[in-house]
């Protein structure tokens, strides 16, 4: 779930040779022991998830007869990968997230949305902002930014942390497996010929109701499942009665939204231009990137956040290295997970599900669907699964018609969405930010992603004997 081109260089193509000679049963045999070992390290031994990790990727290699140093490159350049990747959108929504709890700006989104939403209907408007916020966004950029809102909101309404944010989790991911921009759908277009349009419009119409059952419905049941209480270093606290004043409704919302507005000009400029010398797209490429994006939020928001609740240039600057402190631990949690992921797919894990898949006869979009949940489970990775699914299945495209082909884009998408497990970074930044153990993260994050995969197939199968 992470940058469309470090991913797409991850997942290489056929060719790229594994770097081992490992057959087919030894590979499933070493995916097996890495991911037990993982788990028993953290659940038994208590053992950090970082070390935990990178233990685990060793233990991978070696049972898959790797030679250590090119495991060990393996994990660098997947950590690093990651690293480089989110870290910084990981900070810099951090220190928006923290100028947005200090000057009471969070509080004045609280305010109005719990003055106008009722206690029954506060999940549902938290999955609705989450899909709005969630389709230009990346994942992790929107976590970054609604985590404030989703704590707050938990916390004040005297909610279930579940129950408010799995519709918000619901939400991100719906729109980041099924909806384009995102970086995989937009691969996945690219590689069977599909039409954008026609695939956007079924990705909502899909989306929407999947959204529903996965967000508020299965919201309440985890709600029940697991209690937990977010890091205290995490959660933003009410803003002193010491301040004289607040940022306006307006200033804040607009604040936050400035990113997403960057990000969807770029993405619906590069679809309307779609000419890489055109200067228009050349600068829209460049303000709209998700770091250069986020950086103007929280610059802008030093002064329409900060300074309207009053804070000289010293207390702004407290607040940014406040707020740094404690994402320390989570980006290397989510660093060691790509790290992980890179080893499964370097020692040939992707590759040999996808030979195994090739003589499969059953419907081409149960086809698409399985092979991206076989890649999605042994790589961990939400667009690596649907570059790969959507490259084998490309050629069953030739014969579709423009609905048929939309359809197998988004049957590969809900597929990449599977059963996100602990070789997925993202299951790492849902575990830390939520406060959440493996156990209880299982329990409503991948269970949430399962769910959101599954009736999103069902609704596609429904779909395709209309269309």
């Amino acid at each position: 779930m992470l940058h469309l081109s470090a991913e797409m260089l991850a997942a290489g193509s056929d060719k790229v040779e594994p770097i081992t000679s490992a057959g087919s049963a030894q590979l499933g045999i070493a995916v097996l022991v890495g991911i037990a070992v993982l788990v028993l390290l953290i659940t038994k031994f208590k053992l950090h998830a970082f070390l935990a990790l990178t233990l685990g990727s060793l233990v991978l290699g070696a049972v898959a007869a790797a030679p250590l140093d090119k495991v060990i490159e393996s994990f660098s350049a997947g950590l690093g990968d990651t690293v480089s990747g989110v870290g910084v959108l990981i900070a810099l929504g951090a220190i928006l997230g923290k100028l947005l709890a200090d000057s009471g700006g969070a509080d004045q989104i609280v305010d109005t949305i719990m003055a106008r939403a009722t206690h029954r209907s506060m999940p549902w408007a938290m999955a609705l902002i989450a899909g709005i916020i969630g389709l230009p966004l990346f994942f992790e950029v929107g976590i970054v930014l609604l985590i404030p809102v989703v704590l707050l909101v938990a916390k004040r309404g005297n909610f279930s942390l579940m129950r408010i944010g799995i519709p918000a989790l619901a939400g991100l991911s719906v729109m980041h497996g099924l909806v384009p921009p995102h970086p995989g759908p937009l691969a996945a277009i690219d590689s069977i010929d599909a039409n954008l349009g026609v695939t956007l419009a079924f990705g909502v119409l899909v989306g929407i109701p999947t959204l529903i059952v996965a967000g508020p419905l299965f919201g309440r049941i985890a709600g029940r499942w697991v209690d937990t209480v977010p890091p205290e270093g995490l959660i933003p606290q009410r803003p002193s009665e010491e301040l004289d004043r607040r940022p306006s409704f307006g200033a804040t919302l607009a604040t936050v939204l400035l990113p997403v507005v960057l990000m969807l000009a770029k993405a619906l400029t590069d679809i309307v231009v779609d000419d890489p010398d055109n200067h228009v797209q050349r600068v829209m490429d460049v303000v709209g990137a998700p770091m250069i994006a986020l950086l103007a939020a929280v610059l802008v928001g030093m002064f329409t956040l900060g300074r309207a609740a009053g804070f000289g240039r010293e207390r702004v600057t407290k607040t940014v290295e406040k707020s740094l402190m404690p994402i320390a631990g989570i980006l290397l949690i989510v660093g060691a997970g790509g790290g992980f992921k890179q080893t499964l797919i370097d020692i040939g894990v992707g590759q040999m599900i996808l030979d195994f898949s090739e003589d499969w006869s059953i419907p081409t979009l149960l086809l698409a669907w399985l092979i991206a949940v076989a890649i999605r489970l042994a790589t961990g990775s939400a667009t690596v699964a649907t570059i790969s699914a959507a490259g084998l299945v490309a050629p069953l495209a030739a014969d579709m018609n423009t609905s048929e082909a939309a359809l197998l884009v988004l049957a590969v998408g809900a597929g990449s969405l599977f059963f996100s497990h602990v070789n997925d970074a993202g299951f790492w930044l849902v575990k830390e930010y939520f406060g959440m153990n493996v156990g209880q993260t299982v329990k409503t994050w991948s269970v949430m992603e399962t769910i959101i995969s599954v009736v999103a197939l069902l609704f596609l199968l429904l779909l395709s004997l209309v269309v």
